[in-house]
Formats: structure tokens, C-alpha cells, sequence
């Protein structure tokens, strides 16, 4: 028996750190990443998609995003059983009770509101533990999986949550925390075959029969394997699970680390720029240090704004931004500024390599420094 299990959809997502036209493609990209989910499901032969939490970013969309996401799963050649997770709780304003999703859900669309078993194929049941709150203040697959039984002989049984794992969560007091410790004591014991949980955003082997599908397309800068599905078979003859990672995701969020200390690093860097592919899908933060001249910062401020109608989003992480900007013997040498002039910046200089004694000055006066170069035309006029 084979089946498809993903999670954290978040259909709906602001996105705000994208700017103009990259939010709509990435907006889209999100609901093309779904429409995959369904083409692998027909091609892979699977019995079914279970969407284990968080399918919708919050209760609280625009019709027309419901819309267009049932236009996709409309679309779907299996059933598709939607788990409500945190950021889509089946609380009192949950938009699984309004009334554009009871009017406009589809046929294969099931979502599974009650804890405990349910029969999704003959012969395989879930094991569902929907969220009903943000806050729900108890291990919630715990709750759906008391009482039960070892999998009845020829039947297969999954056990599908939300939320963090407690081996994995940093919060190590969280009362709604997974105990996988007792989860896998479960499977152990034939409560269930498999358990695939939502929440982690990367695909995330917990244990060879607890798994994290991870988000089908990227979030977070921070998330090292997005952009899965899981490809699940179980054999109903001796219960044994095979998992498949497979990627329908097409964005990247990369961070990319340079120190520059010279032109030649500067070069480096936008080699490594014009090495990623798909720019328009890939959003980059930078993070920079080293000690830059004028006349290389400036190159390397003309690189920036050239990438950044390239890329989805191209900008310094100024978290981790650690690059001074000083002026050398040569910079304003052939600017013949004089008087005046010339003396504020040598102030200005002096200010800015005194980060040792005022961060705040020393990085207003770089910032003031940078400004005079490209005004007087030098950031035009050296290569």
C-alpha cells in the first residue's frame, strides 16, 4: 500500500519579505507545488495524500485563496485528507466551518476533524490528531492513540499529527510537545505501522518509521531539506516501511558567506552570484566582512543593484553584516576635492576606523564616506 504524505502547505503565506512581482510568482509557486503533489500521486500509483497540519496559513484568508486551492486539489486523481494543524486550527473561527469551504470543498477533499481512527481505504486506517487551538496544552497524538489497539491482522494504520517532537523541540517544558519516545514505544508495540507528523518545515527522519515530510515549498532561510513529499509504502504482509523523500519544490532561500578583503573577492563573489540558477526563483542574504576600499565597495554596491533585478530578493543580512568600508591612499586622491573639502574627509576617515571606540560613529562615518564617493563620480568613473 502506498500513499503520500505532506504537510505545512501554508497556502495563504504573506511572504513579506519579497518585494514586487517575486511575491505573486512565489505565491503561485505554492499552489504549483501542490498541483505536483497530486501529478505524483497519479504517477506513483499512491492510494492517497494526507496533509498532516498547517495546509492553510491562518483561519483568517481571503475566499479567493480557498478557492484556488480547491481548483488544485479538484484536480487530484486520489483522495486528499487535510489534518487542521496550529496555524489552522479547528477552533471558533476556523475556516474549515465557513461557508465558502463547505460550499466549494471537493469531493476527494476530507478533512479530518475527529481524534482517533478513521478509514481512509479498506484495509488502512489513520490514526488523526487534529489541533483544535493554538494552544492545546497536551501531547495531542498521545490523546488520539490512547486506548487503541495493535493494528488488527491485514489492516495497515497510520498515525498522522502536528507539532514539534520533544528530542527536537527547544522548548523542552512544552506540554503539547510529541513524546516520540512513547510514539515509537506505540509503533513497537503495533498500535501503527508509520507516523508522519507536520510542523517541521525540513524533511526530518526522527526515526526510520517517524517522519517530518517537511513544507513543498520553501519558507524559511533557515530550513535545510524543504521542498519534499514523502513517498510511503507498507507492506501489509509484514509491515514494513519504506520512505521515499521526493522534491516538488522549485524556490530556494540560500544564504551565501563571503569575506571581502579585495577586488579579486568582490570578483569571487559575483562569480558565485552568477553561478545559481533559476534567480527569479531564489531569494539570497549576504553575509559579508572584511575591510573594503572605496572604489571596491563601490563595485561591489554596482554588483548588488545589477543582481537584485535578477533575483527573487538579493540583500546584506545585516544580522551577521560585519564589512568596514575605509578609504585608502587612493580613493580621493584623483577627486582633487581640496579646501574644505579634503579635510572633512580626512575627519571622516579617521572617524571610521575608530570602530574601536564608537560602532554607531564609526559606521555613520563610512556610511557618509561612501555617500561623498559616489557622489563627486567616482564610483562611475573607476573599474
Amino acid at each position: 500500500m502506498r500513499f503520500i504524505a505532506t504537510a505545512d502547505w501554508q497556502l495563504g503565506m504573506t511572504a513579506r519579505f519579497l518585494d514586487g512581482q517575486a511575491r505573486p510568482r512565489f505565491l503561485q509557486a505554492r499552489l504549483d507545488a501542490v498541483r505536483r503533489i497530486g501529478e505524483l500521486a497519479g504517477d506513483r500509483g499512491a492510494q492517497f495524500v494526507v496533509v498532516c497540519g498547517d495546509v492553510f496559513e491562518s483561519n483568517q484568508l481571503d475566499r479567493a485563496i480557498i478557492s484556488r486551492a480547491f481548483e488544485v486539489l479538484r484536480g487530484f486523481p486520489v483522495p486528499v485528507h487535510l489534518l487542521p494543524g496550529n496555524h489552522d486550527p479547528l477552533d471558533a473561527a476556523s475556516l474549515y466551518d465557513s461557508a465558502t469551504f463547505a460550499a466549494r470543498t471537493p469531493e476527494a477533499v476530507r478533512v479530518l476533524r475527529e481524534p482517533g481512527v478513521c478509514e481512509v481505504a479498506p484495509g488502512v486506517q489513520l490514526v488523526a490528531a487534529p489541533w483544535f487551538s493554538k494552544r492545546p496544552g497536551q501531547d495531542l497524538v498521545a490523546r488520539a492513540c490512547a486506548g487503541l489497539e495493535p493494528t488488527p491482522a491485514g489492516t495497515i494504520r497510520i498515525v498522522a499529527g502536528h507539532g514539534a517532537v520533544s528530542s527536537l523541540d527547544p522548548d523542552a517544558a512544552d506540554p503539547a510537545a510529541i513524546d516520540d519516545a512513547a510514539l515509537r514505544g506505540l509503533l513497537d508495540a503495533g498500535i501503527a505501522h508509520v507516523a508522519v507528523l507536520g510542523d517541521r518545515h525540513s524533511t526530518t527522519q526522527v526515526d526510520p518509521r517517524i517522519w517530518y515530510p517537511g513544507t513543498p515549498e520553501v519558507t524559511d532561510r533557515a530550513e535545510t531539506d524543504p521542498g519534499n513529499v514523502l513517498v510511503i509504502d507498507v507492506d501489509p504482509a509484514t509491515g514494513d516501511v519504506t520512505v521515499e523523500p521526493v522534491r516538488v519544490g522549485r524556490w530556494a532561500f540560500t544564504v551565501v558567506e563571503q569575506t571581502l578583503n579585495a577586488a579579486e573577492d568582490v570578483a569571487a563573489l559575483e562569480r558565485r552570484l552568477a553561478a545559481i540558477g533559476a534567480k527569479e526563483r531564489t531569494a539570497v542574504w549576504l553575509r559579508l566582512s572584511g575591510t573594503l576600499t572605496m572604489a571596491d565597495n563601490a563595485r561591489l554596491e554596482r554588483l548588488l543593484e545589477e543582481d537584485r533585478e535578477l533575483f527573487a530578493r538579493l540583500d546584506l543580512w545585516e544580522r551577521y553584516r560585519d564589512l568596514a568600508v575605509l578609504p585608502d591612499g587612493h580613493d580621493f586622491a584623483d577627486l582633487h576635492l581640496g579646501g574644505f573639502a579634503d579635510q572633512a574627509v580626512d575627519e571622516l576617515a579617521g572617524m571610521a576606523g575608530a570602530a574601536a571606540e564608537s560602532d554607531t560613529d564609526a559606521e555613520s562615518a563610512q556610511g557618509a564616506l561612501r555617500l561623498l564617493y559616489r557622489l563627486a563620480g567616482a564610483a562611475g568613473g573607476r573599474s
